[in-house]
């Protein structure tokens, strides 16, 4: 593997949590491509807009976020990650706390810099 790709795309996965446990709408702008996918914990579609409203009204509240079981796969410019979060926080005023498994597509956007095109939550059992 790539190490200076892969020291890249453990970079940015953790900006990415610093920014979800701040709800940081800013750096998760920048961060999530504008026609990324995302599938929720709950199997519902959203948008990039529909993720940082979320975070931004608080819909989508984060206290700790803890990962493990990180693995990373390079494909050219793209990079697909699965990590596995022990979540405290809520969604939509619900207790979201559980353990969790994030898998994020990473690209390269048209300035250079990595962003998720597509991710996937979902409970693990």
């Amino acid at each position: 593997m790539n190490k200076t790709v892969e020291t890249q795309i453990i970079n940015v996965e953790e900006r990415l949590r610093q920014a979800m446990l701040a709800s940081d709408v800013s750096v998760l702008n920048e961060l999530i491509a504008p026609e990324s996918i995302i599938t929720s914990h709950l199997g519902e579609l959203v948008g990039k807009q529909d993720d940082l409203a979320a975070h931004e009204s608080g819909v989508i509240k984060i206290h700790e976020l803890n990962p493990s079981q990180q693995h990373i796969q390079l494909h050219g410019e793209v990079a697909i990650v699965s990590v596995r979060m022990q979540l405290s926080g809520s969604y939509n005023g619900s207790p979201a706390n559980g353990d969790f498994r994030y898998t994020r597509v990473w690209a390269i956007s048209p300035s250079g810099t990595w962003h998720i095109v597509a991710a996937h939550i979902g409970m693990v059992a």
